[in-house]
């Protein structure tokens, strides 16, 4: 008896030093096991200290260093300090308990790593460029498909979730056997009132500081904690509400004037710079003129326009292991036209197939579509896509529902290549296409009325193979799961056999056309949607830059056509028109010698270019208040330029082609 008194008093005190020891560590643990994890992931896939694949802006000086990690410090420790407080709150009396540290850790700590996971699975694949608006042109306009994208497939995720779920219950059981009698433990957490308010003013102050540092800014922006906390400092700055504060990118220089501030439509002519950029927008001619409907008269060629996914302009002439790409694509430049300097004017599917058929950057509707114009011109249009043509409202934008045969990969949802069935990873075999082309096609008789046929053809989309998938070049395809910088041969050659057998695919279609006899009479035009990067310059994908591999793309028609380069997709529209037969009124738009283009969106673009027809490229990015030209090949200060100086001036040119764009646009309507 007298063993077992002396033992009690021993292991009481014992549990109660480790209940406050629980209490005393769970909050710092969460934020450093939490702030660990994400400074991995984001190291790993930016290399912001190491450098490396598409990493121009390194953190490599004691002052950058000092600085990024005081911001990141203070404003994830804050962040994580409110969520602690606010548990507390939740669990009134019960807090200070160890169920209440287990659960808060556990839940902080879950929660942040499976929002990280998914974030970064969401970019597994795509550059440090990404913002909120590149995403959603990923995802068609859609934040939710363009998360759907990338996501893996639901059942995992549940598995997951399941898992987690279970784990917590099992630690619950574990801890609340044995520590639920207890006390609760004095809070020794909570910060002072000076203490609290010290800590509030440091944080806007270090993300000042920062924001004025190059590498550190973007660098800091990839961070969640970073991201929350700027985002309620600009709306505490944004005095004028116009969405731009002292903590925005670009900052707001008229903080108490709405109707100036970054990205402000600069009315022309009016005297007053509202964007801050190149002083007031002047244009000889502000309104654009009213459209005019086009005809097509005469011999009404039947025009078959195939667009090849994600194909780059340099398939042309390309050669892996001495075997050809696209032969029949060579072959048709051959007999016809080639325009060897053609662009996309942004890098993604659903932008650029508006422009294509459209004519112009940002359309809202279908007017002056090539299916409307065709369609009024006694036309029967059609539709052969491998993709979901409704995947950011493409079908409505064009007025591609009109067309009286419509197949997509919608359509043939059961039929598709993946197992994903998001709008924005559907995706179909070529060879379904022509299947459903010789249903509807296959019969001279069809062809008695001139044909608008639209093919979509999605091969060379990422991830680049599929089951069923002709191996045209020697090697097997790279699995999805292998696709990194380090197996970037594998990939490029994976890449190139699906341009490979979308060539193919299009040598095919011609066979069918001369077959049905109509190959005379059929104007066949090809082009893509924009290019794709192979980590040649650091990235994979496209849409998050502007550079020969992410936006040129080939131009190739059957005919004998006069064409002065460079052209954009938006310059396509009316080539095939007047190629028809149609007399269409000159582009009030055009950029005569060169392509507009930008990254993002019209409206709200992170970088805007202008390249020319021998691929000189002069880029601004608003990001980073920063000028690229292939001549100086550096990146430059925009407000550092001297005004008069060449570099101010090539700046200056730029942003007046973005207002003038902006400005013709908002008036088209």
């Amino acid at each position: 008896m007298q063993v077992e008194l002396a033992a009690i008093p021993e292991k009481q005190p014992l549990r109660h030093r480790a209940a406050e020891a629980i209490a005393l560590l769970s909050l710092p643990a969460v934020v450093f096991l939490t702030l660990t994890f994400e400074l991995a992931l984001a190291e790993r896939k930016f290399a912001m200290f190491g450098g490396g694949f598409g990493q121009s802006r390194t953190i490599d000086t004691p002052a950058e260093t000092a600085t990024f990690f005081a911001a990141l410090l203070s404003c994830h420790a804050l962040l994580f300090y409110g969520l602690y407080r606010l548990f507390r709150r939740l669990y009134g009396r019960r807090a200070g308990g160890v169920l209440f540290h287990v659960d808060f850790a556990y839940v902080a700590t879950v929660g942040a790593v499976a929002l990280l996971v998914a974030k970064y699975q969401a970019l597994s694949y795509f550059s440090d460029a990404l913002s909120f608006q590149v995403v959603r042109n990923l995802g068609g306009g859609s934040l939710v498909q363009a998360l759907l994208y990338s996501a893996s497939e639901a059942g995992l995720v549940l598995l997951t979730i399941g898992g987690a779920i279970a784990a917590y219950v099992l630690l619950r059981l574990f801890v609340g056997r044995r520590w639920r009698d207890l006390a609760p433990v004095p809070d020794r957490t909570r910060l002072g009132r000076r203490q609290l308010h010290a800590a509030l003013a440091a944080v806007p102050i270090l993300l000042l500081a920062a924001n004025r540092m190059e590498d550190v800014r973007p660098g800091l922006g990839r961070f969640n904690s970073v991201y929350l906390v700027s985002f309620l400092l600009n709306e505490a700055t944004d005095f004028d509400r116009d969405g731009y504060g002292f903590y925005s990118s670009p900052t707001d220089t008229h903080a108490f004037d709405g109707s100036r501030h970054p990205y402000a439509l600069d009315v022309p002519n009016n005297g007053v710079d509202e964007d801050g950029y190149a002083g007031d927008l002047v244009l000889g001619d502000a309104a654009a003129p009213p459209a005019t409907p086009v005809r097509i008269a005469g011999e009404r060629p039947h025009v078959v326009l195939v667009v090849l996914e994600s194909t780059r302009g340099d398939a042309l002439g390309r050669r892996i292991s001495g075997i050809p790409v696209a032969p029949n694509l060579e072959a048709l430049a051959a007999q016809g036209t080639s325009v060897p300097a053609a662009y996309s004017h942004v890098g993604f599917t659903r932008d650029s197939m508006q422009t294509l058929f459209t004519g112009r950057l940002a359309p809202t509707g279908p007017r002056g579509s090539l299916f409307e114009e065709f369609r009024s011109s006694g036309y029967r249009t059609s539709v052969f896509s491998g993709q979901a043509e409704d995947f950011g409202g493409i079908a409505d934008t064009v007025g591609m529902h009109g067309a009286e045969v419509y197949v997509d990969a919608s359509v043939l949802r059961d039929e598709r290549a993946y197992s994903l069935g998001s709008v924005s990873s559907l995706s179909l075999d070529g060879r379904l296409l022509l299947r459903e082309f010789d249903r509807r096609f296959g019969e001279a008789s069809a062809w008695a009325r001139p044909n608008f046929v639209y093919f979509n053809l999605q091969s060379a989309h990422f991830p680049y193979s599929f089951g069923g998938m002709e191996r045209i070049l020697p090697g097997a395809a790279i699995p999805r799961s292998e696709i990194r910088a380090s197996n970037k041969a594998w990939l490029e050659r994976t890449y190139w056999n699906a341009v490979a057998y979308n060539d193919r695919l299009l040598g095919q279609i011609v066979d069918r056309l001369r077959r049905l006899g109509v190959w005379d009479r059929t104007l066949l035009v090809v082009t893509g949607d924009h290019g794709e990067s192979l980590f040649d310059d650091g990235f994979l994908g496209h849409g998050h830059m502007i550079n020969r591999q992410q936006t040129h793309v080939p131009f190739v028609l059957n005919r004998r056509v006069a064409v002065t380069g460079p052209i954009g997709l938006a310059d396509m529209r009316g080539i095939i028109l007047r190629a028809a037969g149609a007399e269409v009124p000159p582009d009030p738009a055009a950029t005569p010698g060169r392509v507009f283009q930008y990254i993002g969106s019209l409206e709200r673009p992170s970088s805007i270019g202008l390249v020319d027809g021998a691929g000189r490229w002069t880029i601004l990015s608003f990001d980073r208040e920063a000028l690229w030209t292939s001549r100086s090949g550096a990146w430059r200060d925009y407000r550092a330029l001297p005004p008069g100086s060449p570099g101010r001036a090539e700046a200056d040119a730029l942003i007046r082609e973005w207002g003038r764009q902006r400005w013709l646009n908002r008036r088209s309507g």
